[in-house]
């Protein structure tokens, strides 16, 4: 394995310890046109590349942030699964080969997040199908969606619910089995093999 190959596959608390012992006077990124090779100086003196730094800060930062204000993590089996729960929100989508702006439907209320990651590597898992469904209190689904993969400060998985009325809900998420190959050699145990289904309870979103 290679050093930067290891590197990529620390936890996040090591990756943040090699950030911050990166010198940023060494660290300067040269600008490129499109078709040229990147310049080295576009890594930290560590070998990983400043995108991979900042992309790890903004998961063990940000995104705890986010979780701790509106949201729960549990922990089950290989998987650390967290919610965030937001105000309806816009995205872009594609539409005919164009990135078209999509707002709030009318009804939606809240923007649910799902944030599948793998706890022995902290990073986000890509490719998951997930479904969320929202619970009331006695027990009836009121909204259920197969979640959206979405790009922004952290990658994560989402959708634009209705959720009719304050009060206590149940959010139960099932995250499937990721498609994606794995490498590995014969009788090892390939990762992230199996989903899960969590629940999270006594969630009670704003309006």
């Amino acid at each position: 394995m290679s050093r930067r190959t290891a590197l990529l596959a620390l936890p996040v608390s090591l990756l943040l310890g090699l950030a911050a012992c990166s010198d940023d006077s060494t660290t300067d990124a040269t600008t490129t046109s499109p078709g040229q090779p990147v310049s080295s100086s576009s890594a930290a003196p560590t070998g990983v590349p400043e995108g991979v730094i900042e992309q790890y800060t903004t998961l063990a930062k940000t995104l705890a942030k986010e979780i701790r204000s509106e949201g729960e993590e549990v922990r089950t089996g290989p998987w650390r699964i967290a919610y965030v729960v937001e105000p309806a929100e816009s995205w872009y989508e594609g539409n005919g080969g164009q990135q078209a702006l999509r707002r709030p439907a009318a009804g939606e209320t809240h923007h649910i997040e799902i944030i599948p990651v793998e706890a022995a590597t902290g990073r986000i898992v890509p490719n998951v199908p997930i479904t969320l469904a929202v619970v009331n209190d006695k027990g009836a689904v009121v909204d259920e969606k197969t979640l959206n993969f979405y790009y922004t400060e952290f990658f994560h998985y989402a959708d634009n619910f209705t959720i009719p009325q304050d009060g206590s809900y149940t959010l139960r998420a099932t995250v499937g089995v990721p498609a994606f190959f794995r490498h590995g050699m014969e009788n090892h145990t390939p990762a992230l093999a199996s989903g899960a289904t969590v629940t999270f309870t006594d969630v009670t979103p704003r309006h």
